[in-house]
């Protein structure tokens, strides 16, 4: 009985393809980029594993940037398909 409501309320979604891994790729170096601009102590903490890489951030502020990018990427890519863009 409550089915076809229940399905009226699903957002749409797309199918994945590569392009949604490199919006994300994009995204996560970007926030790489804004992390180690804007953390105050980037390097307080263990260090990250290949920290040469990542612009000597620590783990913790390596994993909170990722944390960013993924949420950066995850609005790119929900509002590029919402207005057909992907």
């Amino acid at each position: 009985m409550f089915t076809p409501i229940l399905l009226a309320a699903v957002a749409r979604t797309v199918e994945w393809n590569p392009t949604f891994g490199l919006i994300m790729i994009v995204c996560n170096i970007l926030a790489i980029a804004i992390g180690k601009s804007t953390i105050q102590n980037p390097h307080t903490g263990p260090a990250a594993p290949a920290s040469g890489l990542v612009g000597g951030l620590s783990l913790g502020a390596l994993v909170g940037s990722l944390c960013f990018g993924h949420i950066l990427g995850t609005g790119t890519i929900l509002g590029l398909s919402y207005i057909g863009a992907i």
